[in-house]
């Protein structure tokens, strides 16, 4: 028995010593982690040429990646927000050291069009300071394409590739697969364009959807021809025939017809660029990437007391408490709470990007976003998407700035309750029975279909639910019920139409947002706060070693297959009745 103790204390000293260990081991690697964070490049040299690559999609804002630094640190996913990204050019502007923005165009995938949109207006805006702007790719897509045209010069090398064939939306359907599983969708709308339905209902586009698609294709592809044929000095009717045609197919045709202006390879644009910055031919080019000058002189903040916050609503609504990629009950609540009742804050903006999702959720944020209106102004940025839900929470600002190609509108409810009950038996082999005290205490069931009794009551609060919509958008842009009903009935817009059919005030950035958030408070100097706030570095690390790992391993792995996996996650999250948009309305 003594021995016994003796091996136990033993072993019990062994594991609290090894406990001890891996916690030093822990907050050393942590402090270092911090300490990389902290660290920051000061100044460069002379004569810098800044190098934008925009190859990977940018989120709304930054967020930091708790291994940056870290030499030995596995590749993740770049997290340089699109904030950032026009900041940095805005400083560069200013900013003695540096010459001149250099474009690398080559795997191009910022995002959708409302962002290269805003890239692209800062890149002009850049060009109001005399510097320079150089692009090159060896493959340069359709969307690489527009935002090189921003540039003094686009090069590309003779055995390169280039896209040009105009606009196109590719919808998934769901409805054989369904079929297959014996699932009856038992779906309920209100909006002959409310389309978020139709993957479960059709296997094809409906003749309204495809009216609504072709109507929005058509405004943002003008738009897109019209700044492209200002820029490089083409006729629109050429643009538009060598897109329809698909005449465009190599540099040396995109040279023959201006496109690009000349076909030269990467060693000799480097050559170009050292002229350009006052590097003589035996010295090497320096350069700084966009995601490095972040940490470049940053621009001073304001020391004002009076401040304008930036509410950051992104990603679908759904009723959970919301984090940086998602809106939730909690989150955006809470934002909007905290920035009305800072008295140091005098205007709130928010940012809002998003497809929809949870009707209550919407309602719950649109009340928040009423309060805050009543006592400071309040104007909306929209981002890529604006739509359903969240044109909901945005509908009662003061004044609603959008992009020309932003996603908005499709002002509609629907709902969609699966009958599982052939899936089960005979797929499955599983039955159910059951007891209950009236007729519909098992309402809401998937194990059996609707009553014709219980699909009227779900309808009726889908159009209890729409009204209630209308009626709010008809408020907060001051019209009437049937004006805002002719336009809704789930349609989306572009900002354009939006803008001419009263959805939305001003053609802008959240730039523009925030300088109409001024004047209304009548601020002259003034800070900017942000909500909701950014995790810190602890949290992130926990996520980024859980659920968000996860995800993060399920695209490595699926690649462009995760597109349909993230669809059925998505699907499968929905409660409740939605106010969203068509799924996934990716432009290419």
């Amino acid at each position: 028995m003594k021995q016994f103790f003796k091996f136990m204390f033993a072993s019990m000293l062994g594991i609290f010593l090894m406990f001890v260990l891996a916690s030093i081991v822990f907050f050393s690697f942590l402090f270092i982690t911090v300490s990389g964070l902290q660290s920051k490049t000061e100044s460069i040299s002379s004569n810098t040429v800044l190098e934008i690559k925009l190859d990977s999609p940018l989120p709304e804002r930054t967020i930091r990646n708790p291994f940056a630094g870290f030499r030995f640190a596995m590749k993740m996913n770049k997290q340089t927000g699109l904030n950032t990204i026009l900041a940095n050019i805005r400083k560069a502007g200013i900013d003695d050291d540096i010459k001149g923005i250099y474009l690398d165009l080559n795997d191009f995938s910022a995002g959708g069009l409302a962002t290269t949109e805003a890239v692209r207006r800062e890149l002009l805006s850049f060009k109001k300071s005399g510097k320079f702007i150089i692009a090159f790719g060896n493959n340069i897509t359709q969307g690489a394409y527009y935002l090189a045209t921003a540039a003094d010069k686009i090069y590309m090398p003779p055995t390169g590739g280039i896209q040009f064939k105009g606009l196109g939306v590719e919808l998934t359907f769901f409805k054989n697969t369904l079929d297959k599983l014996e699932i009856e969708p038992q779906i309920f709308h209100y909006g002959k364009y409310k389309s978020a339905i139709e993957p479960f209902k059709f296997d094809k586009m409906s003749d309204n959807n495809k009216l609504q698609l072709n109507v929005l294709l058509k405004s943002a592809n003008d738009y897109m021809l019209n700044n492209i044929s200002a820029s490089r000095n083409l006729e629109y009717s050429f643009l538009f025939n060598a897109a329809d045609k698909y005449l465009i197919t190599s540099p040396k045709e995109a040279m023959e017809y201006k496109l690009i202006d000349s076909l030269l390879y990467y060693d000799q644009v480097v050559e170009i660029l050292k002229a350009k910055s006052s590097i003589k031919e035996n010295e090497n080019l320096r350069t700084i990437s966009i995601d490095e000058y972040t940490d470049v002189k940053p621009e001073e903040q304001s020391n004002s007391e009076q401040k304008i916050a930036v509410i950051y609503a992104l990603g679908e609504i759904s009723n959970t408490g919301g984090n940086e990629s998602s809106i939730g009950a909690e989150n955006i609540t809470e934002a909007l709470r905290k920035a009305r009742e800072d008295n140091t804050i005098k205007a709130v903006v928010m940012r809002v990007n998003s497809p929809g999702g949870d009707a209550m959720v919407s309602d719950l944020i649109w009340r928040e976003a009423e309060l805050t209106k009543a006592q400071k102004p309040f104007i909306v940025s929209m981002g890529s998407v604006a739509a359903s839900g969240g044109y909901y929470i945005s509908c009662v600002a003061d004044t609603i700035v959008a992009e020309p190609n932003t996603i908005t509108g499709s002002i509609g409810v629907f709902g969609i309750i699966p009958n599982m009950q052939s899936f089960f038996k005979n797929k499955l082999g599983v039955t159910f029975d059951r007891v209950t005290t009236g007729r519909h205490s098992d309402f809401m069931t998937v194990t059996r279909p609707l009553t014709t009794d219980e699909k009227q009551i779900v309808q009726k609060e889908i159009d209890r639910i729409y009204e209630t919509f209308v009626t709010k958008a008809a408020q907060g842009r001051k019209k009437k019920f049937e004006q805002i009903h002719e336009i809704a009935q789930g349609r989306v817009w572009t900002g354009l139409q939006a803008k001419e059919n009263g959805l939305v005030d001003i053609i802008g950035g959240l730039d523009d947002a925030i300088r109409i958030a001024a004047a209304k408070a009548k601020l002259v100097q003034y800070g900017i706060v942000e909500y909701p706030g950014v995790k810190t570095l602890f949290q992130k690390l926990l996520n980024d070693l859980s659920g968000e790992a996860g995800i993060s391993l399920a695209k490595y792995k699926l690649g462009e297959n995760y597109q349909y996996f993230e669809r059925f996650r998505k699907i499968e999250e929905l409660r409740g009745m939605q106010t969203r948009m068509p799924f996934d309305l990716d432009i290419y």
